[in-house]
């Protein structure tokens, strides 16, 4: 139950950034990803042997894929990291690293069932990938929007 309350609450965050005004190139990324999340949660909520039964859909290996393909493409028109960054910025940057932390507790959750349980084979795996594709959409949303990522300032003295 932790664990797909936790994947429904990430769906919702997602929900609050496309709400906040995502740049247009996010906003199709998003709702894909929102209804993996939907597909996801579903099959958190019952036995692996009985989802067939409901013909439920699965987190599949492409969907790890396209989120590699959407964090090097939007990467590409990123400036290089030379520091570490604070969530922040453009609201909705903001809010795509709240949704990030919130990916990261799915995470930790699912892989913590799985020990118990029988999962889809990519389920942690496309948490994982998320989770660093919500990163890198927060500072696509900076740069579009114009607005600096918040650097870490690191220790004083």
């Amino acid at each position: 139950m932790e664990a797909y309350g936790t994947v429904d609450e990430l769906n919702s965050q997602l929900g609050v950034v496309i709400a906040t005004g995502v740049d247009e190139e996010l906003f199709d990324p998003l709702v894909q990803i929102q209804n993996l999340l939907f597909d996801l949660g579903s099959g958190l909520c019952m036995p692996l042997e009985d989802r067939g039964e409901f013909r439920l859909p699965e987190v599949q290996e492409e969907h790890v894929e396209d989120l590699e393909h959407l964090m090097d493409r939007l990467s590409r028109s990123l400036p290089p990291l030379k520091s570490f960054i604070l969530p922040g910025g453009h609201p909705a940057a903001a809010q795509l690293h709240v949704a990030r932390c919130v990916c990261r507790r799915a995470e930790r959750l699912v892989v913590a069932l799985s020990r118990t349980e029988t999962l889809g084979q990519h389920d942690a795996s496309f948490l994982n990938r998320l989770s660093d594709a919500l990163f890198v959409m927060a500072r696509y949303q900076n740069a579009r929007a114009g607005v600096e990522d918040v650097k870490w300032l690191g220790r004083k003295g």
